[in-house]
């Protein structure tokens, strides 16, 4: 019999302890070079195919690592590089890659977006203009090093040419197939090279599967895997598809090509198998256990599961995986000696996940008798999880069921909110302002580190982050700036710091994933029911207010981001642990007023990555979102601003919901997608205030007055100038002393020079 086959679709990059994290910083600070680089980059790498193989993972992936992101990735084997970074043809050079992701003195950085629904980004390919061509076969690279220094016969992992075109920048929809036909041939090169290699197996990754394509869009995907198929038909290829049920089910799984991935986890596959059923020719990757979250799988319903797809797919022709690449969780729960062992118990990251998917393979091939060991364990660690005092906190349950339209709307509507706002604050036309985080410095995370290794005391500690407060209220008030921040040092996350205060979280040591480039977050774990307990922004926001006249907005996570961007519990509806983190903030923000902070920041970056891909689920989800913040912040006076922030977000289908948050102010990304958010408001009537980010903090680079300027020109034409406010498009955190004060010197003037041309034009 053959055997059921135990697969990955994808590993972390990253390493245990941040290790690739380390290793580019340290090659972009010029303290190590591109050899040392590749080579630490290399060990990384092997190990994590060493892991896999010693797991017992039959398929394993190779060419899934990445250097910064996978999408720049497939640009880059193509040649598609934009023209500002004067690219000679052949390979691409390191430092163009790089450059493409974080720009360069005189050239600015290529978009970057969220990949799908996640917290991930990748870089925006940009087409125009470029005549694609195969200078570098990067999976058969990957494939060769897997097998010739490990004996691993791989699985080369390749982002798929539908979706790579379709996240492409302003590819527009009648060059699609022109554009199609252009790739189509480049990965039949690719391919072709790695039969002659002797791959096996491919995963060619088309996530954009999962949404609705036009009739004659999918015409020109049927035709380019007939050109695949006939060019290679030994190859046994895989279409991988994930984070929501495939849209058009019946004619994706008739295209010609070998099997296919689908998530269990995430969308309704079940659904359309029991309808449909499944080819009896084909391959089906069976995605059941959850590659974007880290619970223990209840393993009991995943045999019932694996069992319920056997009755339409024969276990000779099933494959066991995770629902979607593992990039998107920790790496291993091993190094967690810090967390109760009744919740680490109950965790699963990549490495346990690897488990998890091999013990299932094997229950499915000899019987579920042949693990029931690893069952029992898995039923007993759960148990004790679901029974613990985490999960028993009655008073939250109940609030959370009482709670009345009544809890959800301020007393005044928006345009008498804001007239009793003005007379309290008294801003300028075109106030500026920063969205919350300042430069956090080696030596504020040194000090930070110091201080929880209990090197320094609690009062040292309070002290260090007074005197940067301090420094940087000062700073803001010298440049001018009408809207100040006290600039979050004592953070280290914007979700991870909520998610060390309120209750029903924990926060691990070593959980982080990637969220773009180098940037890694450690996403709490909401385990179980959330409650406030005691203040956790006040101290921090009521000093630096002492410190000035200005305005200081207090800064809290909206408790839709600290959703997304947490592990969320699996035992109850999700929407019911958002309202649980609602009315924990709304106990914060009453807080904040009462002791005098009256211009109030809810950020919501991760709002629209949470929108479901299956349309049909959108409105529901975008309903009770509305409902969270409005439950968080509509117990504040009338004069009391409320402020928000989203990044990264296309905003033309959504705008609706948006206003309906009834923010008095939003703040909004727009610099890497030059104004082209802007286009939404202008179909759209919008009501409140807003401020579209003029410049990138994702980069480096310092931009002339001029091009702020420009952005702020161009967001005029549409919006009123009495709406509009000027600030960055994100958070400083991550940037320089230097950069961040040339950047935001230069916003300020760029500010004052447009308020008083526009002051002219009102005077007229």
């Amino acid at each position: 019999m053959v055997k059921v086959q135990s697969s990955t679709s994808g590993y972390p990059r990253i390493g245990g302890k941040r290790e690739w994290k380390r290793a580019l910083e340290s090659f972009w600070n010029g303290a190590t070079s591109e050899e040392q680089l590749l080579k630490t980059t290399e060990t990384l790498r092997l190990e994590s195919l060493q892991k896999q193989k010693e797991f017992g993972v039959d398929l394993i992936p190779v060419g899934d690592f990445s250097l910064y992101d996978h999408v720049l990735d497939t640009s880059i084997m193509f040649g598609v590089v934009p023209k500002r970074f004067e690219y000679a043809g052949g390979k691409v050079p390191l430092e163009t890659y790089f450059a493409i992701a974080r720009g360069t003195k005189d050239a600015v950085a290529s978009e970057m977006t969220k990949w799908f629904n996640t917290n991930y980004h990748y870089i925006v390919p940009e087409l125009e203009g470029v005549t694609p061509q195969l200078v570098e076969n990067r999976p058969l690279a990957f494939y060769k090093e897997a097998k010739e220094k490990l004996g691993i016969d791989g699985k080369p992992v390749i982002l798929g040419p539908v979706t790579y075109i379709k996240l492409a920048k302003s590819f527009g929809e009648e060059n699609f197939s022109t554009l199609l036909q252009q790739f189509t041939p480049l990965y039949i090169e690719v391919l072709k090279e790695l039969v002659v290699a002797g791959v096996e197996w491919v995963q060619i990754d088309e996530p954009i599967l999962t949404s609705k394509l036009t009739e004659e869009d999918f015409q020109h995907v049927q035709q380019a895997y007939a050109a695949i198929h006939e060019a290679v038909p030994q190859l046994k290829i895989i279409l991988q598809t994930y984070f929501e049920k495939v849209a058009n089910y019946e004619a994706v799984v008739a295209l010609p090509v070998h099997g296919f991935g689908l998530d269990f986890v995430h969308g309704d596959s079940l659904e359309l198998l029991q309808k449909y059923g499944f080819p009896q020719d084909k391959v089906l990757a069976a995605g059941v256990i959850d590659g974007r979250n880290v619970w223990r799988a209840d393993l009991d319903k995943k045999v019932t599961l694996l069992e319920e797809i056997q009755l339409h797919v024969d276990k000779s022709r099933l494959i066991v995986q995770p629902s979607s690449s593992l990039l998107h969780v920790p790496v291993s729960t091993e190094t967690e000696e810090k967390l109760d062992p009744i919740i680490k118990g109950g965790l699963s990251f990549a490495d346990q996940k690897l488990a998890e998917i091999v013990l299932l393979s094997r229950g499915i091939h000899d019987g579920t008798e042949t693990i029931a060991t690893g069952l029992e364990e898995s039923r007993n660690a759960l148990a004790r999880l679901n029974n613990s005092k985490y999960r028993q906190n009655v008073e939250v349950k109940e609030t959370i069921e009482n709670l009345t339209e009544q809890d959800v709307n301020r007393s005044l509507p928006f345009a008498k909110r804001i007239i009793e706002q003005q007379k309290r604050f008294n801003l300028p036309l075109l106030p500026t302002t920063t969205i919350g985080s300042l430069p956090q410095t080696p030596e504020v995370r040194q000090t930070r580190s110091k201080w929880r290794k209990g090197e320094i005391t609690n009062e040292a500690y309070e002290q260090f982050i007074k005197d940067q407060i301090d420094k940087w209220i000062e700073i803001q008030e010298d440049i001018g700036i009408d809207v100040l921040v006290h600039g979050e040092f004592e953070r280290t996350d914007m979700v991870e710091y909520f998610g060390e205060k309120f209750e029903g979280f924990a926060v691990s040591q070593f959980g982080w994933v990637q969220s773009y480039g180098s940037r890694c977050v450690k996403p709490p774990l909401i385990l179980g029911d959330v409650a406030f307990s005691e203040p956790i922004t006040v101290k921090e926001s009521v000093y630096a207010q002492t410190l000035t006249t200005k305005p200081v907005k207090g800064m809290l996570t909206g408790p839709v981001t600290i959703l997304n961007w947490s592990f969320v519990r699996d035992d109850i509806p999700r929407f019911d642990v958002l309202n649980q983190i609602a009315f924990a903030l709304r106990k914060e923000i009453e807080e904040l007023e009462k002791n005098g902070i009256r211009m109030i920041q809810v950020d919501e970056p991760a709002l629209r990555e949470g929108l479901p891909l299956d349309q049909d689920k959108r409105e529901s989800y975008l309903d009770a979102a509305v409902y969270a913040f409005k439950l968080a912040t509509s117990s504040v006076e009338n004069d009391t601003q409320i402020h928000t922030h989203m990044c990264y977000s296309e905003f033309s289908g959504i705008i609706k919901s948006i206003s309906a948050l009834d923010a008095d102010v939003i703040s909004i990304e727009t610099s890497r997608s030059h104004g082209e958010i802007i286009a939404a408001f202008e179909n759209n009537t919008y009501d409140k205030e807003i401020g579209l980010g003029v410049y990138d903090i994702h980069s480096p680079r310092v931009p002339s007055k001029e091009e702020m300027k420009q952005n702020i020109n161009r967001a005029l034409k549409t919006i009123n100038p009495k709406q509009f406010w000027i600030n960055p498009d994100c958070g400083l955190k991550t940037r320089k002393e230097e950069e961040t004060i040339g950047a935001l010197k230069i916003m300020v003037e760029a500010a004052k020079e447009v308020r008083e041309s526009q002051l002219a034009t009102l005077k007229n």
